[in-house]
């Protein structure tokens, strides 16, 4: 077969993805706090990006400022007021400004700082944890070098909970020491505070602070030490026939053990926590519903009126620098339009999902609907795509709590009559079951599917135990409680 070239038309349709389109799913995507990292960084790379600043925009305030440029105008300076001969024109200078107003042990000023006022404590890059609570504690000790070479060993290999993440050997090998120095040192921590740490499992760690009570129970050591998958199972009855012990004895043991804290290092934990912000509210007015963006924190973006007059003195700059311009202000005209159409279409998603979802903002998640993406994707006319990335790390704020907005869709399940409820409205009544349910006799998953049917909501028990691990309830064996042990509670 002979090759040759040959020219020819060919007529197609697809979708390119051009960067600007890129750009605006991208941002579409993006969290709150993502947004204004993003919006930020633009604002420090394209130099036709400003912040608008919205009191300086308003009429008032740029006659208070005039008034203001026209006062300094004619006021003496600085430098002339206090610059006199003699105290008159020392006097003039407000020490307090200089004053130290973070701690009043070192501050010059003679009013004690308000209550509310930073301390110096507030600038400390990294919170002490448990590592710096146990390196306290050892600096009051006279240890020696080798003491303290394999005690920061040891500090240095706890995880978060306080639990020691490798063996004696794995020690000896890494430090060159002795098996019988590595134990000295592992002891000497584990004499520290919180009792349980620098254990290598949750045996040694209860183990350690059962050993550290004043009424040590045997009975609760020889459970621990012997019988921890019958305490997991709590098999009470084939626990006391291993012991020896009357049941009852068992059972005031079990009640020394969980008083105990299974992980030690949880007290000293020094991660932030990471509070949601919700990208809009949803606030009831009467009997309607209103709905508000939320723009805190969230740079108000403009294109910069330097240089767009720059732009129009065409002597003024090169054919470089004019093209550098042209292509910022370019990309800054769509950042602008990204951000305004990325809030247009959450606000379009949130009424839609209140339309759809009125009854729960109303009553609560027992009221939830079955909703899918393709329901709002038809009623705001847009692509379920779209839909998907509105809805991702994006969070609602309305009179029942914050939620996410993927939590308004959920399946439909079919009741006896022929109707439909929500699968979160179910995950709401399972919950709902169970914090009610008798500690003695806790309700099964069978039996949950039992009392779910007699509400004509027909869901299997195989489903039943699917919601409960997503909700992590645990199984019934797990929960349930002898009914000595709750007397003994107070």
């Amino acid at each position: 077969m002979a090759l040759e070239l040959k020219q020819n038309l060919k007529l197609t349709q697809k979708l390119v993805m051009t960067p600007q389109l890129r750009q605006a799913i991208k941002l579409l995507q993006l969290g709150r706090l993502e947004l204004s990292d993003t919006l930020r960084a633009e604002l420090e790379q394209n130099p036709m990006l400003e912040e608008a600043q919205p009191l300086l925009e308003e009429g008032g305030h740029s006659e208070a400022l005039s008034a203001t440029e026209e006062q300094s105008d004619t006021e003496m300076p600085v430098t002339a007021q206090v610059g006199g001969e003699g105290p008159a024109g020392i006097a003039e200078v407000n020490w307090d400004d200089y004053s130290n107003n973070f701690d009043a042990d070192f501050s010059f000023a003679r009013e004690t700082p308000p209550a509310d006022a930073p301390s110096q404590f507030d600038f400390i890059s990294a919170t002490p944890g448990l590592g710096a609570h146990l390196h306290w504690q050892l600096t009051h000790l006279q240890l020696s070098e080798l003491d303290l070479q394999l005690t920061d060993f040891i500090l240095g290999n706890l995880d978060g909970h306080g639990f020691l993440e490798l063996s004696l050997d794995e020690m000896c090998a890494s430090c060159g020491c002795t098996m019988e120095e590595a134990e000295g040192a592992l002891c000497l921590v584990q004499s520290l505070e919180p009792a349980g740490v620098a254990a290598r499992d949750l045996r040694e760690s209860l183990l350690l602070q059962l050993d550290r009570m004043a009424d040590e129970d045997a009975v609760a050591v020889r459970i621990v030490d012997e019988h921890m998958d019958l305490l997991e199972s709590r098999n009470y009855a084939q626990m006391a026939r291993a012991l020896g012990v009357t049941q009852q004895r068992v059972l005031e043991a079990v009640a020394q053990i969980q008083q105990l804290n299974p992980y030690p290092g949880n007290e000293y934990s020094n991660e932030q926590t990471h509070y949601v912000s919700p990208d809009v509210y949803v606030i009831k007015v009467g009997d309607d519903f209103v709905i508000q963006l939320n723009d805190d924190d969230l740079p108000h973006l403009r294109l910069s009126e330097d240089y767009l007059t720059l732009l129009k003195q065409k002597q003024a700059l090169s054919t470089e620098s004019r093209a550098f311009l042209l292509e910022n202000k370019r990309n800054a005209e769509w950042i602008i339009k990204s951000v305004e159409q990325r809030q247009r279409t959450i606000y379009k998603v949130v009424e839609s999902l209140l339309k759809f979802q009125r009854d729960f903002f109303e009553q609560g998640p027992l009221a939830m609907k079955p909703l899918i993406l393709r329901d709002v994707a038809e009623d705001i006319g847009m692509h379920e795509s779209t839909i998907s990335r509105v809805t991702s790390n994006k969070y609602v704020h309305t009179p029942q709590g914050i939620y996410e907005l993927k939590f308004f869709f959920n399946a439909a399940i079919t009741t006896v009559d022929g109707g439909t409820v929500g699968a979160e409205a179910i995950k709401t009544r399972i919950r709902q079951l169970v914090n009610s349910e008798d500690p003695v006799k806790p309700l099964s998953d069978n039996r949950i599917s039992q009392l779910l049917a007699k509400e004509d909501v027909q869901v299997a028990r195989r489903t039943v135990a699917k919601y409960r691990e997503q909700m992590k309830i645990l199984p019934v064996k797990h929960r349930r409680q002898s009914l000595a042990l709750r007397e003994k509670r107070p």
